[in-house]
């Protein structure tokens, strides 16, 4: 029989702590509020995005909300209809999870590879 190994409930020492202002987003909560703002820098409604993008204006309001894990289908479908791509979507939810999970003295940065560095 297979052994059971419990998970350990303290951080592992290699890692950093997590900052102490609260837990870190949700990847659903940032693309919520990404589409929302990005919906309402073109000026429509839920109506007019949802139309556009295939979905119930119901349900691209509860992704907006955080309160779906939408599919990648219709992340970009959503997308597609603000006139944006996935990648570019993805790499602005991205780039918030980033600064929201840093700590405030962190500086990013990024190498000559693209690797990232994180200077404290």
């Amino acid at each position: 029989m297979a052994e059971i190994v419990p998970f350990p409930r303290t951080p592992h020492p290699s890692r950093s702590p997590r900052p102490q202002n609260g837990p870190e987003p949700l990847w659903r909560h940032l693309l919520g509020d990404q589409l929302r703002r990005r919906r309402h820098e073109r000026e429509e409604t839920l109506t007019e995005t949802a139309d556009k993008a295939g979905v119930s204006p119901q349900y691209l309001s509860e992704i907006e909300r955080g309160l779906k894990e939408p599919s990648s289908e219709m992340i970009a479908a959503v997308a597609g209809a603000l006139d944006t791509t996935l990648i570019e979507l993805a790499s602005s939810v991205a780039d918030e999870l980033r600064m929201a999970s840093a700590p405030a003295s962190a500086a990013v940065s990024v190498g000559a590879r693209g690797a990232l560095a994180l200077a404290a």
